[in-house]
């Protein structure tokens, strides 16, 4: 009988594969990544295999014309193709933790399972934060500071000018009229604590809005042809829309594991599956109509993020200090973004409007 021995160059490229699937699965958001134009997190990892420092994807919108029947004529009728590119940069992400005064050598496998706990923990939590940012960006820019890349949020007048091209995608407090201003701090002003809720009246708005908007958000596709939007909320959103919900929670999905997207503590209602993320933080520094803290909400269809790897999570070991301290690294060049779409015409970069994201400004009063 013969017995197969692992290669000792393939145990660390081994051990970097669970570990890359390990965690990419252990994120909030990873139910919802996929490879194609309906997912709403759409991968791509074209740069794993060649040299490159972005990822272009194509956004494609649907027909709206009526076509021609009979012996109309269709040369001269055909309709222009909603299609735009969007590139996204990736870069270089890093961290390593060190180990101590070790009794005697450790394999390298051996100090890559000492730091495992501790590295996956960061980079679940890197890839979450990065993916939050990302969808409250404007325009590309976060919108806050203080994301931990050293990048300045959004201004003023560019929150203004996303409110202008963005005011059939975004909702302020449950009602349409709360962003006639144009203004964006104008507009969280109108959001207060007895009508600003998120409720379920505002959620199906919402989906209307979203569905109705010029290019439209495509919910993303399930099962045959099942079609979902998915909000993703602040913790004290989720317990006002909780509550609001509470009167008509029978008539939600089927929960459990016969539901391939549904997870335990969602809610769910009129097509649309709600999710808490008690990562995502309310407002700060403008507050609405009465003082009270506010918060985004961001219901996602399809093409709503795209996720772009040019170099999956490899690891690296070092040994310093005359052998006395021992170190793990872990390493990826990725990119994460919100997918815009130019709708001034013929320009990719022009009236840019967010691809698969609704926004939805909703009071979020801290727990008494």
């Amino acid at each position: 009988m013969t017995t197969t021995v692992a290669q000792t160059g393939l145990t660390p490229q081994l051990w970097d594969d669970q570990f890359f699937t390990s965690y990419v699965r252990a994120n909030q958001f990873y139910r919802y990544m996929g490879t194609g134009e309906m997912d709403m997190i759409q991968v791509k990892s074209d740069l794993t295999k060649k040299n490159g420092d972005s990822v272009t994807y194509a956004l494609v919108n649907d027909l709206t014309g009526a076509g021609v029947t009979g012996s109309t004529a269709l040369l001269g009728a055909e309709e222009a193709l909603m299609s735009r590119s969007f590139k996204v940069s990736v870069g270089l992400f890093r961290n390593a933790v060190t180990i101590h005064e070790w009794d005697e050598q450790k394999s390298a496998i051996d100090l890559r399972n000492a730091a495992k706990a501790q590295l996956r923990s960061w980079a679940v939590k890197k890839m979450r934060s990065d993916i939050i940012i990302a969808l409250g960006s404007i325009n590309g820019i976060p919108y806050i500071t203080g994301n931990g890349n050293g990048t300045t949020g959004s201004s003023t007048a560019q929150k203004d000018a996303w409110l202008v091209d963005n005011h059939d995608r975004v909702l302020y407090g449950g009602a349409i009229v709360n962003s006639v201003s144009n203004v964006h701090a104008t507009a969280l002003g109108t959001v207060s604590a007895a009508t600003g809720k998120l409720t379920y009246s505002a959620v199906s708005l919402a989906k209307r809005m979203a569905k109705t908007a010029s290019p439209a958000i495509r919910p993303i596709e399930l099962r045959s042809g099942e079609e979902w939007f998915v909000l993703f909320c602040n913790s004290m959103c989720f317990r006002d829309l909780k509550v609001s919900l509470a009167t008509i929670h029978q008539d939600a999905e089927v929960r459990g594991k016969d539901n391939p997207i549904f997870h335990d503590g969602d809610l769910v209602y009129d097509g649309v599956i709600i999710r808490e993320i008690p990562e995502m933080a309310h407002e700060g520094g403008v507050l609405g109509s009465g003082g009270e803290l506010v918060a985004a909400n961001y219901m996602c269809g399809a093409q709503a993020l795209a996720l772009a790897w040019a170099q999956k999570t490899v690891s690296r070991t070092d040994e310093t200090d005359y052998g006395a301290q021992h170190g793990v690294a872990i390493q990826e060049i990725r990119g994460i973004r919100k997918m815009l779409f130019g709708k001034q015409a013929g320009v990719d970069v022009g009236d840019l409007v967010d691809h698969g994201v609704f926004t939805i400004w909703s009071s979020a009063v801290a727990d008494a």
